[in-house]
């Protein structure tokens, strides 16, 4: 594989690009299909039909390859909900926030693409595998964590946009309970961890709603 230098780092080829795009996706399958006893570097380059070489060519260890497969699910989770919201945070710095001409949504429009997402069974089974590896690897727990931090800080920046009365704190108080309440709701709404009504349905977006405005 070719590679270029850009400030002294690796940028890979348009080739480069799309083998490991088709890794991370293998990644995925392996995750969501066997769960993650099975996510070894072998079962993944498998999947992939590559050797465990070309794997690692790019990504040197599982929780490299791990942390890449998080953080490209975080980009479309978070660039969902930048579209709905009407807010965009810094890559680099979330605390610098663009506001559209066009304004930014209603928490109703919020909660419900927050919300559909956990329509999507494989998006789900995913995320419960990486929870999975998290509770037993520190180096995946880390990259856990960020993908929350980085989903909260959105949050927040959306109620405090809302709700520019409110202390930062406070705001990020109900930022961080949103989260808690709508992905503790996937393992519900999934029928992972319980039955699904739409009783049930409609007093969690009612509740989700209020953490954003009331």
């Amino acid at each position: 594989m070719s590679e270029e230098k850009d400030g002294g780092k690796p940028q890979l080829t348009r080739q480069g690009n799309l083998r490991r795009t088709s890794l991370l996706d293998a990644a995925e399958s392996v995750l969501v299909a066997k769960g993650n006893a099975d996510a070894s570097l072998r079962a993944i380059a498998g999947e992939a039909g590559v050797r465990v070489g070309h794997l690692q060519h790019y990504f040197p260890t599982r929780a490299d390859l791990i942390k890449a497969v998080l953080e490209r699910a975080l980009e479309r989770s978070l660039d969902r909900l930048a579209e709905t919201t009407g807010l965009r945070l810094g890559r680099e710095d979330p605390s610098v926030i663009e506001v559209p001409e066009g304004g930014r949504a209603e928490p109703a429009e919020v909660v419900a693409v927050v919300l559909a997402e956990q329509e999507d069974p494989q998006l789900v089974r995913l995320y419960v595998e990486v929870w999975a590896l998290a509770a037993r690897d520190d180096e995946i727990a880390a990259v856990v964590r960020e993908f929350y931090r980085k989903y909260v800080a959105h949050v927040e920046a959306f109620v405090q946009q809302g709700r520019p009365e409110w202390s930062a704190a406070f705001c990020r108080a109900r930022a961080e309970t949103f989260v808690a309440l709508v992905e503790g709701a996937a393992l519900m709404r999934s029928g992972i961890a319980g039955s699904r009504s739409c009783e049930m349905d409609a007093q969690l977006a009612e509740q989700a709603v209020q953490l954003l405005r009331d």
